[in-house]
């Protein structure tokens, strides 16, 4: 099982008859964090939706809709900073207000909620502006875990910025509220509070997102408004869970078609009393095995006897987290979004990564549509590194890792909606924050380059002259194949990330055998200036390789934890795009399927064989690399050989011609 998907989430209840007591009343909307009362979705009585409580921060500038509970026909009044709006709950008790826009403002305030026979009271709310951070575990991450996080903590002391981290939710069964409890970590062993706005301090920042705070932080304190951050991500997720169902359903890509259907049946094939009738014969058969060998019964153990709901509660199903988490936000007046998210979409090979390719762009555009902001500001964060660095030696085999496939989607989609006059849509690589582990502690600069976009795109405080060098990577304009070479024209010149040797890394190039090497880089040299030094054109590289005759595709950065450190003069790197269309597992050549192989078996067989091909590959370049080089330095022995001793006879005959007695 793929260990992400191990971190299931339950939760538990802990006080569940207080619960009920404190639903719906002033009391619900404060609860202290030591405090263990759980709060539902719904409260009994008047109540307000849980994305509204005390300390939370309300969007500026933009409507607030308000909404929440009271009994059928009840009349209910929704008052903040001088502005009242009225409602009246329908048949199934629930109500919405709206109040005007409001500007930015940092003195606490009180919003209160009228009703027939009750008040409820939401203290210390800030006006600033919201951030919803979404995507998988390297989103969720929390803040204590990663590099230099211990400092970010004992520097968190900021009261104006608020946090709020989603419990996992009811799927489809969810309503447009969320419960307030301690959730069950079955990855950390614990539980982590959610569904309490807090207050920024060194203690409840411990558990947040460490790439949602770094970037809430950096844009509090440019801005010096107040900073809400709202944490929707869950570990081990896909694309197509953040994505409503009906959306999914209406994308007519082949692979997407395949995946609804792949559910459908898999949801009508399961038996829930087959598979009780499962679990109970492995319990039984464990059970028997550890008398056979003499060990004593495990604490608390019992046949199982639950029916369990199967694969209509699987958190991947398609549409299944956007219900849990983001339809209890709809309506939400919010700023903006940070995404960051593909792992788990590693693992459909190259079919899942054309399936992500075909939701991405749905899947923003839906949750701009939930935020009722068609032009949202929304920003990429494209997958991060896992696995052993791809090197010069190693350079071929990692090229097949579907990795790749999954960022080229993240960055197409980007450069599409970009291309259409989507302005407000951001981008930030992480592929060369190098950590060989799919969950890299690099975390403090991934949050810093998404707030780079933040401020430079959406909020333009980084100057508005040429702000998106801050944060746009740059393109590649033309490429064109000459005479065993291909020349990339960029949009912007180009160096390397470090100047440690001064090498430019990252491009691999092929001809029509379909076989990749990596390139050597150069500027394009065009003539010498008055001191005879070449002048370069540093926004067109061209492209090499002693192994292609004749070049005619690119890749880059095309692995998961790639070689590769080409940036802009703003440090922003070049993003993982490729000029071919091949297919992994035709790459650089397509094995034939075993007899009665299924599709999912073909990929496994093909992905196999193809990592046997470019290890050879790659072996088989370093020893021709390996008798250039020797090659060259025997020519260049001999030839110093030989001009030393000429060098050398010459200086002995001058020496005899001087004194023959020498």
């Amino acid at each position: 099982m793929n260990i992400e998907r191990r971190s299931r989430l339950k939760s538990v209840i802990l006080v569940a008859s207080l619960a009920v007591v404190a639903a719906g009343t002033a009391e619900q909307q404060a609860l202290p964090r030591e405090d263990v009362v759980e709060v539902p979705a719904i409260g009994n009585g008047l109540c307000v939706a849980n994305a509204f409580q005390s300390n939370m921060v309300l969007q500026r500038d933009k409507p607030l809709v308000i909404w929440g509970w009271a009994s059928p026909g009840e009349k209910v009044t929704a008052t903040f900073a001088g502005q009242s709006a009225q409602a009246t709950a329908g048949p199934d008790r629930f109500w919405t207000a709206s109040l005007p826009a409001l500007p930015a403002n940092a003195s606490p305030a009180v919003m209160t909620i009228a009703g027939r026979d009750r008040t409820l009271r939401l203290e210390n709310v800030l006006v600033g502006d919201v951030w919803v951070l979404g995507g998988q575990s390297n989103m969720e991450f929390e803040i204590a875990k990663v590099d230099d996080g211990m400092l970010e903590i004992a520097s968190a002391n900021f009261p104006e910025i608020r946090l709020l981290t989603m419990p996992v939710g009811k799927g489809f069964a969810s309503v447009p509220s969320f419960e307030r409890l301690h959730e069950w970590s079955d990855w950390s062993q614990r539980h982590f509070r959610k569904g309490d706005w807090e207050v920024c301090s060194p203690e409840t920042v411990k558990e947040f997102s460490a790439i949602g705070y770094v970037f809430g932080r950096r844009i509090h304190l440019a801005t010096q408004v107040p900073i809400g951050l709202i944490d929707t991500s869950i570990g081990g997720t896909t694309v197509e869970t953040w994505t409503p169902e009906h959306v999914m359903r209406s994308i007519q890509g082949k692979e997407t078609k395949e995946k609804m259907q792949e559910w459908q049946d898999k949801i009508a094939a399961y038996d829930a009393q087959d598979d009780l009738k499962k679990r109970l014969a492995s319990y039984e058969a464990q059970m028997a095995k550890l008398a056979k060998e003499g060990k004593p019964m495990p604490a608390h153990s019992q046949p199982p006897t639950d029916l369990r709901p199967g694969p209509a509660v699987d958190r991947n199903r398609p549409g299944y987290c956007y219900a849990s988490v983001i339809r209890p936000l709809e309506g939400l007046a919010v700023r903006g979004a940070v995404f960051h998210q593909g792992f788990n979409n590693c693992f459909e090979g190259s079919a899942g990564a054309r399936m992500y390719r075909q939701v991405f762009g749905g899947m923003i555009q839906s949750w701009r549509a939930a935020f009722n902001d068609a032009e949202l500001p929304f920003c990429i964060v494209s997958l991060c590194t896992a696995g052993e660095p791809q090197t010069l030696d190693h350079f071929v085999e990692p090229m097949a890792d579907v990795g790749a496939l999954i960022r080229e989607a993240q960055y197409q989609t980007f450069r599409d909606l970009r291309a259409a006059g989507d302005q407000t849509i951001g981008y930030a690589s992480s592929y060369d924050l190098r950590k060989s582990w799919y969950h890299p502690q690099i975390k403090i600069p991934v949050g810093e380059r998404a707030a780079k976009w933040a401020l430079a795109s959406p909020y333009r405080l980084l100057g508005t002259r040429d702000a998106d060098d801050y944060w746009l990577p740059p393109t590649i304009e033309k490429a064109e194949a000459t005479s065993g070479t291909l020349r990339l024209t960029m949009s912007t010149e180009i160096r390397t990330r470090d100047d440690s040797d001064g090498r430019l890394l990252g491009f691999a190039i092929a001809g029509r055998d379909r076989r990749f090497y990596p390139a050597q880089i150069d500027y394009l040299t065009e003539g010498v200036d008055g001191q005879n030094r070449p002048i370069q054109k540093r926004n067109v590289l061209v492209l090499t390789s002693p192994f292609v005759a004749q070049p005619e595709h690119y890749r880059y950065a095309w692995a998961r934890n790639p070689l590769a450190n080409l940036v802009n003069h703003r440090q922003v790197p070049l993003g993982t795009q490729r000029s071919d269309d091949w297919l992994p597992e035709e790459t650089p050549i397509k094995f034939p399927a075993p007899a009665g192989a299924d599709e999912r078996a073909q990929q496994r067989h093909s992905a196999n064989r193809q990592r046997k091909e470019l290890q050879l590959a790659d072996t088989e370049r370093q020893i021709l690399e390996a008798k250039a080089t020797l090659e060259r330095l025997e020519d260049k022995f001999r030839a110093d050989k030989e001009s030393w001793e000429k060098s050398k006879a010459a200086e002995i005959e001058k020496a005899l011609a001087r004194d023959p007695t020498h």
